[in-house]
């Protein structure tokens, strides 16, 4: 099993902080990482799985405030 398939159904679902807190536990990294982490994942998920990701670049922070 790919250690990423949990993370992106986290992010295809639009559930933004638990995947962050997944990408930060996974990555052993800090919050600015695991957000630049994150958008590369969407991109990848845009790329590779556009109809399970179906959330605009415009929708994907929609309620969530730094």
């Amino acid at each position: 099993m790919d250690p990423w398939q949990p993370i992106d159904e986290l992010i295809v679902k639009r559930r933004i902080l638990p995947a962050m807190q997944a990408i930060r536990e996974a990555e052993g990294c800090s919050l600015q990482r695991a957000i630049e982490v994150f958008d590369e994942r969407c991109e990848l998920l845009r790329r590779t799985r556009p109809d399970a990701f179906a959330v605009t670049r415009e929708e994907r922070g929609q309620g969530v405030h730094t």
